[in-house]
């Protein structure tokens, strides 16, 4: 069964889509014209430092020095065959960066290919950023990825033996903590409505939000609705401070 350029095949459960030769191109293009591009490659003397330090390439399918000649040879097709696995194995360490006797960036590069990758949204980025979506979806209700009340002793077996220490009544442990915003177990700490919206308009404005519409658009018309919920109580409550002023 072979897929045929500009169409989905499905594999099982799996769908692949097979791009053209220019969407091909125009993704190499867009990865080209990032402005941080030419700092990041500077050429390549086929060492393999980078490589041999890369704590990823000891564990995945994944080669740091693949990705810098594959950019410099400017192979469309083989750049955009990395692009569905290899460039999500890149645990941006930057160790590659540091030990570049050419001071070129692998994870640099690597960082553009995803941001292009979503741009264009491409199934392998929608595929490695769905398991984030909670923690999306608990950062934009609440300020914070992480509440006192998800740190269970089994919740977090691979943390090791010290999470089993976790133990006692939460509520009362937060409450001794001298600092108000800190005294709360559905949240890290209490973030102020303004605070929120403040958030959001930066989300809004640097196009994360649009980037999520692409990623999970379920996802982003539940972050959207309590996005708006959230601005109309914000401006209630500068409604109800002008009124306050005026008395």
């Amino acid at each position: 069964m072979v897929a045929v350029p500009g169409t989905a095949l499905k594999i099982g459960k799996e769908v692949i889509y097979m791009a053209t030769y220019a969407e091909m191109q125009q993704i190499y293009d867009d990865i080209r014209g990032d402005f941080r591009y030419d700092h990041e490659l500077n050429g390549c003397l086929n060492c393999g430092i980078c490589t041999a330090t890369c704590p990823s390439a000891q564990f995945y399918d994944y080669s740091p020095r693949e990705i810098v000649q594959l950019l410099w040879t400017e192979n469309v097709e083989q750049i955009y065959d990395a692009m569905q696995e290899k460039i999500w194995a890149c645990a941006q360490c930057m160790t590659c960066a540091a030990r570049c006797p050419f001071k070129n960036s692998p994870g640099g590069l690597v960082m553009i290919m995803r941001e292009v990758a979503i741009k264009h949204g491409m199934q392998s980025a929608k595929d490695v950023l769905r398991p984030f979506g909670r923690v999306m979806l608990k950062l934009i209700t609440t300020g914070n990825q992480l509440s006192p009340d998800m740190i269970q002793p089994d919740h977090f077996p691979d943390w090791g033996p010290n999470i089993q220490k976790v133990e006692g009544d939460l509520k009362i442990l937060r409450k001794a903590i001298p600092v108000k915003t800190l005294q709360t177990t559905d949240t890290a700490w209490e973030v102020s409505l303004k605070t929120s919206v403040e958030m959001y308009t930066i989300w809004e404005m640097t196009g994360v939000l649009k980037s999520l519409e692409l990623m999970d658009e379920n996802l982003f018309d539940v972050i959207e609705d309590f996005i708006d919920e959230k601005k109309e109580d914000y401006e209630d409550w500068l409604e109800e401070q002008e009124e306050e002023d005026d008395d």
